[in-house]
């Protein structure tokens, strides 16, 4: 069988909204990426057969094309297409699998799958009933499912409900994720994956943008529980929620073919791809279901896999995953999630990707695994191997 490989990543630390990334134009952020993993590949722009870029707000300066845009403002030559793709928080996740997909089948040999997500510029919601007054849910929908609209908010509480998950627990979820990318910040653990880049400060400075804005530095027990609740009731917080990022991320997925004529080195071999949907209430479960289909598909089991990447939405997501699938909270997110790193929707598949294949290189470890909950029921697992 075909084999496809990631040869190169990198992504953009992490920006509040209204931070330090938002006088950077998505396109440019986009573009920054591109060049990276060009350059960190060694290989001549031109080689390149595609990109595919995941973009969730596709409004605004993310309109009409983010990802050829993205080209056009790289150092990249004209003549390399590219796609937008959009599956919602995994759309990235999405472009790493079908540019796997491309080179296995022997149509393509070098892909750069990527995202990019600035939700300053272009806020969340941009395209939605709320700001523009057209329902993108038809009434057949609403009434297959006896709803008059989709929450992630309200799936989250309804996963919390479901899995018995308290309020104190899930503010000791948020906590540990902010000690954790802590951590990893200090000791290094996210430099060979991050891109600097430069930015201009409130005084008119510039400095180079390193570290993940959204790592709360003064974390504790005592300011988690002094958040409110997000509805009246619930247990869900906004420090217990994914923080809005800008950001951008990508990867290179080639084949065997090209390994050789461009004598590139690869860092991870991806072993499976699955992609699932179910529930579009409660919406932001599948990642439980779709880890037990994609494992059955490789012939594994949870046990074989020695870190796992679960994008943290909600803390009820991955805390529901670990329960569902008996996984060891030691192996998850080992350098934080999303609470405390941000998750630039768009961006965020290949941002986590990019995490997991160094976070496995740099503890000698072999099989890694990531899934991300999105928009609609739908979740993909990806599986792959550091080499």
């Amino acid at each position: 069988m075909a084999e496809a490989y990631i040869v190169a990543a990198a992504r953009i630390a992490g920006g509040r909204r209204n931070g330090r990334l938002a006088g950077w134009h998505p396109a440019d952020l986009g573009a920054k990426v591109l060049d990276s993993v060009v350059g960190r590949a060694n290989i001549a722009a031109d080689a390149i057969d595609d990109v595919i870029m995941g973009c969730v707000t596709q409004a605004g300066e993310q309109s009409t094309h983010i990802g050829r845009h993205a080209v056009l403002a790289s150092s990249l030559p004209a003549s390399v297409p590219a796609v937008t793709i959009d599956r919602q928080c995994g759309s990235s996740q999405q472009a790493v699998q079908f540019a796997a997909q491309a080179v296995m089948s022997g149509t393509q040999d070098i892909v750069i799958a990527a995202g990019v997500e600035s939700m300053t510029r272009v806020p969340m919601g941009s395209a939605t009933l709320r700001e523009t007054g057209v329902d993108p849910l038809s009434q057949a929908i609403k009434d297959r499912f006896g709803v008059s609209g989709f929450s992630q908010f309200g799936g989250a509480e309804m996963i919390a409900m479901k899995w018995g998950f308290t309020r104190d627990q899930l503010d000791a979820y948020g906590l540990e994720s902010h000690l954790r990318a802590q951590a990893a910040t200090k000791a290094g653990a996210f430099d060979k994956e991050i891109l600097p880049v430069q930015v201009t400060l409130a005084d008119g400075t510039t400095e180079m943008h390193v570290v993940d804005e959204g790592i709360r530095w003064d974390a504790s027990p005592e300011g988690m529980a002094k958040v409110k609740l997000l509805v009246e009731g619930g247990v869900i917080t906004a420090a217990t929620s994914s923080q809005i990022t800008d950001g951008a991320s990508a990867v290179m997925v080639v084949s065997e073919r090209a390994l050789k004529e461009h004598n590139l080195t690869p860092l991870a071999r991806i072993v499976n791809m699955t992609v699932t949907a179910g529930d579009p209430v409660v919406m932001l479960e599948e990642p439980l279901f779709a880890t037990e289909k994609a494992l059955k598909r490789a012939g594994m089991s949870i046990g074989d896999i020695d870190l796992y990447e679960v994008n943290e939405a909600f803390a009820p997501v991955p805390m529901a995953w670990l329960k569902y699938t008996d996984a060891d909270p030691a192996k998850l997110n080992v350098n934080g999630g999303a609470i405390a790193l941000g998750h630039p929707l768009g961006a965020s598949g290949t941002k986590l990707m990019s995490t997991l294949i160094y976070a496995l290189k740099a503890r000698g470890l072999k099989y890694g695994l990531q899934t991300m909950c999105e928009g609609g029921g739908v979740a993909n697992v990806t599986i792959i191997e550091a080499l």
